[in-house]
């Protein structure tokens, strides 16, 4: 473990978060030699503590802080106090996240220019290109070991994928495999290959799947350049008479607060906390939040186009054995605009268990039609649809006028209604996974709605022009050389793609960028 750094220290780099931006950042910047504070909201969990059991999971990991909800979407009306499945540990959400890790395709990083202007919707192009990034991927995939990449072999299909990939096959289509997955097909980097118990969202026991909780972290902390401070949860970045940030302010388990100085500060608290750190971080100098002289943190919140279909098939599937979302068909995930909208979807295994299936299901749904669903669990194959929404400048998160949380800090209120492009393009989703179960003799198909969010981005925009995002190309904000936002909040647009190897990819990049701009005495 490396030697505590002091609070007055201002050299180092003090990093929000630890997931899959934070956690990866942290680490390669402490590799550099750069010495790093890593704050972490939450506790740590490591592969020996994980709970095989939905219920008892999801207390011990999930970001349960108060929040609020408004918009048309049903998760504020099922689920108002929970719109994010997110996980508050060492880690973050690479803990609970399903490993599926698929590069975007080239037109995503400009969607813009390939969609057109489409009405009521926010798009930009990404100011990065994307032959940019493929050495970046390439970097990522090899540190993650994404299975179908650099020879590693892919998982093996249950009983799940066996159901969906006949229905492919049926349907005509013809890019149907186990997926990219970052979960050890093989024994690798010292981890266990996947043991298939089907606990993915529930912390990976056999530590097979990639999680910076016990790869990136501890890696960073064996250089002595990384110091990672657990229940550190913050609550405003404070900055100089310059305008430069200068440390931040954060309460500790028993909450005592306490100044970490800082040569930079990058903020990877997910697309919720992070927008709102900067807006609960308003001064004299920065009166509508730090970073937000163009109006736009908090603005163009996505959480991509999803919901499931679960098929009822007359044998037993029992879809819950074996890795979760090593299953996918990448066909609709193209731009065909005959369909009736722009972008495209991925079709991923998924199997949720008996407590999950009963909240998830249809909430607030009961009687025969739901109990004859719940009693063919067994015989249930599953898939959820993840698709490429629409950058809105009216999804936002906000800070709430009157709810405080237990530090007397603003809540984050999560607007959000869908574009008339994502429901057309989740029904399309519907009919397309229900016909794929009922190519291969499903005696029913429930579509379902969509989740509690797990793949939360926009709020931070990277922009070319300054007034039209809050970050630049490097992650940089437009306002404040010396801070950084790293995690999902960046995003431009969303692509179809499962977003964490896009976020760990360009933590490796910004590190770079870092350290360059160090080492030119730039920061």
């Amino acid at each position: 473990m490396s030697a505590p750094f002091d609070l007055s220290d201002d050299s180092v780099v003090v990093v929000i978060g630890t997931g899959a931006g934070g956690g990866t950042l942290a680490n390669e910047l402490a590799q550099k030699g750069i010495s790093v504070v890593a704050l972490e909201a939450g506790g740590r969990h490591l592969p020996d503590d994980y709970i095989n059991d939905e219920w008892p999971s999801f207390s011990q990991l999930a970001w349960l802080d108060k929040r609020t909800t408004s918009g048309g979407w049903r998760v504020a009306k099922d689920f108002a106090g929970l719109p994010a499945w997110i996980v508050k540990a060492v880690g973050g959400s690479t803990t609970h996240w399903a490993g599926a890790s698929l590069r975007f395709q080239d037109h995503e990083w400009k969607s813009l220019t390939h969609y057109g202007a489409v009405e009521g919707a926010n798009l930009l192009d990404w100011p990065i290109e994307p032959e940019e990034m493929a050495p970046y991927y390439a970097k990522a995939e090899d540190k993650m070991g994404v299975t179908l990449t650099n020879g590693i072999p892919g998982l093996p299909g249950n009983n799940n994928f066996k159901v969906m990939k006949a229905g492919a096959d049926k349907l005509g289509y013809t890019e149907c495999h186990t997926g990219r997955m970052a979960i050890n097909s093989q024994e690798r980097d010292g981890r266990s290959a996947c043991q298939q118990t089907g606990f993915c969202f529930q912390g990976c026991k056999f530590g097979a799947k990639w999680s910076t909780a016990y790869t990136e972290i501890p890696l960073g902390e064996a250089t002595g350049n990384l110091e990672v401070r657990e229940y550190a949860h913050v609550l405003t970045i404070e900055h100089n008479d310059e305008g430069k940030v200068s440390g931040v302010v954060y309460a500790d388990k028993d909450g005592n607060q306490h100044r970490q100085a800082a040569r930079a500060v990058a903020v990877a608290g997910n697309s919720i906390e992070s927008p709102r750190l900067l807006l609960n971080s308003a001064s004299s100098m920065f009166a509508d939040g730090l970073g937000n002289s163009s109006g736009q943190v908090g603005k163009n919140y996505m959480r991509h186009m999803t919901g499931s279909v679960y098929g009822i098939f007359p044998e037993p599937v029992r879809m819950w054995r074996g890795t979760t979302m090593a299953g996918i068909v990448q066909d609709e995930a193209r731009h065909d605009p005959s369909r009736g909208f722009v972008g495209g979807y991925e079709l991923e295994t998924l199997s949720i268990g008996l407590p999950f299936m009963a909240a998830f299901l249809d909430p607030g749904s009961w009687g025969r039609e739901f109990t004859s669903a719940m009693e063919g669990y067994e015989n249930m194959a599953g898939m959820w649809i993840v698709g490429e929404d629409m950058p809105q400048e009216t999804n936002a998160i906000t800070l709430h006028a009157e709810e405080k949380d237990q530090f007397g800090m603003a809540v984050p209120n999560v607007h959000f209604t869908d574009h008339a492009n994502d429901i057309a393009m989740r029904n399309h989703a519907y009919q397309q996974g229900s016909a794929l179960y009922d190519a291969v003799g499903a005696t029913r198909t429930l579509p379902t709605p969509p989740y509690p969010s797990t793949h939360n981005l926009g709020t931070n925009r990277m922009s070319e022009d300054p007034s039209k995002g809050v970050v630049n190309k490097w992650g940089q904000s437009h306002d404040i050389a010396n801070l950084f936002v790293s995690d999902g909040s960046q995003f431009t647009t969303g692509a179809a793609e499962n977003p964490t190897l896009t976020i760990v990819s360009l933590a490796i990049r910004q590190a770079d960028y870092i350290a360059d701009q160090m080492s030119k005495g730039e920061l």
